[in-house]
């Protein structure tokens, strides 16, 4: 078990979204949170309490949790004397990058010294098997994007608590570091063998009762040259009943990709749904999510409103409007 509450590492990095980790963790589980620590030439900031070390330790905090999600997951090697300093304090260190804690002797030695415990959330730690494409029991409902980072885990997050609210059956099924270090379960998908991924999903969501919704937190996308496979295994292991669009309007190009456009809507309607229909005929898109944090109020209404009229289904920023309309696109189902 990862030891609370945590102090979010934000280390030196270049703007919010590159923190991501570090947000979703003070969005959505602010009570396990007493801080963030920044270095020098650090852009990002979660909202959070800026402390050192030593004061956060001293309110509590006992594990230091390395909140940034940078391109191809690797710890920094400007970080690594502050994650050591960290524990001979008497932190644990968690991460979800790809370059493992584990596997960096600075942080070796020090945790055998000091008896830390290095949390490499992103190792999977199940035998998945080959999906099979077995029809399961259920509901499954699954956002895909436009481009990667643009609100898919938080429209699942918002979803799933509204359900909870008003009492239906749902599950929050994390695939990913950010979900798994806020519900302490879940997969991490993009770190499972290619041909096992779809059977990870599958795993992941099973035969559950009828009127029972699980909300698959979604990765990549299909346009995304970088990370398209980790989408299609979600879409065919996942088999979803729905699909939530999710699209963030302020984007100029893909995420890390300079010269590749963001697909229109309709273009991610229009290739996502049949790939859905090939695990589950029945799938349908059922709603849009929108992130909308880069905008005014006045301008975020207008966009939903534009996309709703254009797209003729409901359009929301599930986080900052609330995850109603799209709860009842479900139920409506």
């Amino acid at each position: 078990m990862i030891r609370t509450p945590y102090l979010l590492f934000l280390g030196d990095a270049h703007d919010n979204l590159a923190a991501k980790v570090a947000q979703g963790i003070k969005d959505w589980n602010p009570d396990n949170v007493v801080g963030q620590f920044r270095m020098e030439g650090c852009n990002a900031d979660v909202g959070s309490a800026d402390m050192s070390l030593q004061e956060a330790f001293d309110k509590g905090a006992r594990t230091l949790v390395v909140g940034v999600a940078n391109r191809g997951g690797m710890i920094s090697q400007a970080w690594l004397n502050v994650l050591a300093e960290a524990m001979e304090i008497g932190f644990d260190i968690a991460s979800g990058l790809h370059n493992l804690l584990r596997d960096e002797n600075l942080l070796k030695a020090t945790s055998a010294r000091t008896g830390a415990t290095l949390h490499d959330v992103r190792i999977p730690s199940v035998a998945y098997p080959i999906a099979n494409g077995t029809n399961r029991t259920g509901k499954r409902c699954l956002a895909v994007g436009t481009d990667c980072s643009v609100g898919k885990m938080y429209t699942g997050l918002a979803m799933d608590a509204e359900m909870q609210k008003r009492g239906m059956k749902s599950t929050f099924r994390p695939t990913g570091q950010t979900g798994i270090l806020i519900t302490g379960k879940g997969i991490p998908l993009d770190a499972v063998v290619a041909d096992f991924m779809a059977g990870a999903v599958e795993w992941l969501t099973p035969d559950a009762d009828a009127d029972h919704w699980d909300h698959i937190e979604g990765q990549g996308s299909l346009w995304h040259v970088s990370y398209s496979g980790v989408t299609m295994a979600l879409i065919h292991g996942g088999q979803p009943d729905a699909l939530i669009l999710a699209h963030e309007p302020t984007r100029t190009h893909m995420r890390g990709l300079p010269d590749f456009a963001l697909p229109k809507l309709e273009e991610l309607r229009d290739m996502a749904l049949p790939l859905a229909r090939i695990a589950n005929p029945a799938c349908v898109v059922a709603g849009i999510s929108v992130n909308t944090k880069a905008l005014s109020d006045a301008e975020a209404f207008a966009v939903c409103a534009e996309i709703e009229d254009r797209m003729g289904l409901p359009t929301v920023d599930p986080y900052r409007h609330g995850a109603g309309r799209l709860v009842d696109a479900l139920s409506a189902l």
